[in-house]
């Protein structure tokens, strides 16, 4: 019963571990994408010509 409590506490930190890292990867895709779209529409504003409407 011991064996299999440690079992379960080891599976409950080795999913709490993945979590936190799933989550710091999406949050850290997320801000690049966000960044991505600004640069891309702050370059199209600056390149498009004043005539173009």
């Amino acid at each position: 019963m011991k064996k299999l409590l440690y079992i379960v506490a080891l599976l409950f930190l080795i999913f709490w571990v993945l979590g936190k890292f799933v989550w710091f990867i999406t949050n850290a895709l997320i801000n690049l994408l966000l960044v991505a779209a600004l640069v891309f529409a702050l370059i199209s504003l600056i390149k498009k010509k004043p005539s173009d409407k």
